[in-house]
């Protein structure tokens, strides 16, 4: 093991890996921090880059710049409440709200630091849990994605600061905006309305930037510029995080084991393991009247969530060529093109590599700490713009954003349609991320859901049946009920109360 690990470092000491570590983390930290730029697409925009590198160089690339884009979303989301990439659209709200009490510093210190211990501990995960890990997530069959997914739909109502209702029929209008399209089990249009630029549905990001980004630039324009935040010096990043650790160490544990969890399962990934993360926090909070006024410890669970995701998703990429998530799958591709094809024998034949991976995990997690405050210092000179110069350029990143995903202007149409219902819907306290999670999770239910009632020839049976499934189905009827149960809750304790009184 000791020889196998010298390799490693010899593999990944040469000044290729270095330089390109270095450039690809600089790119992901900016590629992340642009609405519509998400992860994804960072670093499917390196493959052409890594024909070119060395195997260790390339898989150097993949991982520097997807795990620093996963963080660097959380960027414009606590500046601007513009979430940068999916996962970081979970905490937007809270992250803004903090920035709004004068608490900047503490939201994106909290997002870089428990993003690179989230990020350690997924890759601590892979080194050590990879073999029992994988066995649980090849237990999976359709029947439990139904119910994951499912239960990740459900997440929309515990982490909603209004109605359970309202948001409930947000997430209903983000699952028929899923139905968009000819991408679904029978192949059949759906609500395409004779137009082709619908055949191919409607893609989650350009939904994203417009109900996040192009709504809040609306916004902008419809109301009275809020007074400036103080003008004082932009203090320590990392100032108060190590007490945040020691005061939340429960709920950055629990969302490293949340994110590893998640980020194993194939399809999964950060997105949905920031939502769980934050749901899980407000669900088991001592103060969760707090989410949603600024509060630091949703950001703690789903930071460190969503990032040890990131890591574990190339948990089944490696074993087996079952990809965690969409970064996971351009991954096992750059791995075929190098001649290191997943597999149990990657990690006898080939450990030195496998050794290498695993320390450029860790490296570009460390390194995540420095190059992120920089970063964040760079962006904070947005908070002293005037908003009229700020607004522009939001929209223009956001028009080259959702052109860039489909290399078409149906993409700046969506953003643009998708904006007008955004702000509509925040205007009547409709929360615009359960319609998102809609939108993202949808297809996952339904596939899940046909394919499970063919393979039980249309019995439902086999959905409570098999002991994994049938405890998720309790899961997640428990968080169907959930909003039922507070209402029950509230209609009858005041009346409790007024009889006790008297």
């Amino acid at each position: 093991m000791l020889k196998t690990l010298i390799e490693a470092l010899a593999l990944i000491s040469t000044w290729e890996v270095i330089i390109v570590t270095l450039l690809a983390s600089i790119y992901g930290l900016v590629v992340g921090s642009l609405p519509g730029l998400s992860a994804t697409m960072a670093t499917a925009l390196l493959v052409p880059v890594t024909f070119y590198l060395s195997p260790i160089a390339a898989i150097a690339a993949i991982v520097a710049a997807s795990s620093m884009a996963i963080f660097s979303g959380d960027i414009p989301g606590a500046l601007l409440r513009i979430p940068g990439t999916p996962a970081s659209a979970a905490y937007a709200d809270e992250a803004y709200a903090m920035t709004r009490k004068g608490q900047a510093e503490l939201a994106l210190g909290a997002g870089v630091w428990f993003s690179a211990v989230g990020g350690i501990a997924g890759t601590l995960s892979l080194m050590i849990l990879a073999p029992p890990l994988a066995e649980i997530a090849l237990s999976f069959s359709t029947f439990e994605y139904f119910w994951l997914a499912f239960l990740g739909l459900m997440c929309a109502t515990l982490v909603a600061r209004s109605s359970p209702v309202k948001a409930i029929a947000a997430m209903l209008l983000g699952l028929l905006v899923s139905c968009i399209g000819i991408e679904n089990p029978g192949g059949v249009p759906r609500f395409t309305f004779g137009l082709t630029d619908l055949f191919g549905g409607i893609e989650p990001i350009p939904a994203l930037v417009g109900v996040f980004a192009v709504a809040q630039v609306m916004r902008a324009m419809m109301t009275p510029e809020p007074p400036p935040l103080p003008k004082r010096k932009f203090g320590s990043i990392m100032a108060g995080q190590w007490r945040l650790t020691k005061l939340y160490h429960w709920q950055m544990t629990r969302g490293n084991i949340v994110g590893i969890i998640i980020g194993v399962l194939p399809g999964a990934g950060a997105d949905m393991a920031a939502w769980v993360s934050y749901a899980m926090s407000k669900k088991f909070s001592k103060t969760p009247e707090k989410f949603g006024t600024g509060h630091v410890e949703g950001l703690v669970e789903a930071g460190a969530s969503n990032n040890a995701s990131v890591a574990s998703g190339w948990v089944p990429s490696l074993l087996f060529g079952i990809p965690g998530d969409t970064i996971a799958a351009i991954a096992i591709g750059v791995l075929y093109m190098k001649g290191l094809n997943p597999g149990p024998t990657l990690f006898t034949e080939k450990a030195s590599s496998m050794y290498a991976i695993y320390l450029l995990f860790i490296i570009a997690n460390i390194i995540m700490i420095p190059l992120g405050i920089i970063m964040i210092r760079m962006a904070v000179h947005i908070l002293r713009a005037p908003r009229a110069s700020v607004m522009p350029v939001i929209m223009l990143c956001c028009a080259v954003g959702s052109f860039a995903i489909g290399n078409n202007l149906f993409g700046v149409i969506t953003v643009a349609s998708f904006g007008l219902i955004g702000y509509v819907m925040e205007e009547n306290g409709y929360p615009v991320a359960a319609m998102v999670l809609g939108i993202v999770m949808g297809t996952m239910v339904e596939q899940a859901f046909v394919t499970s009632l063919i393979k039980s020839d249309g019995s439902i049976l086999p959905f409570f049946e098999r002991p994994i499934s049938a405890g998720l189905a309790a899961c997640t009827i428990a968080a169907l009920a959930w909003p039922l149960f507070v209402w029950i809750k509230r209609k009858f304790t005041p009346a409790q109360q007024a009889a006790a009184a008297e």
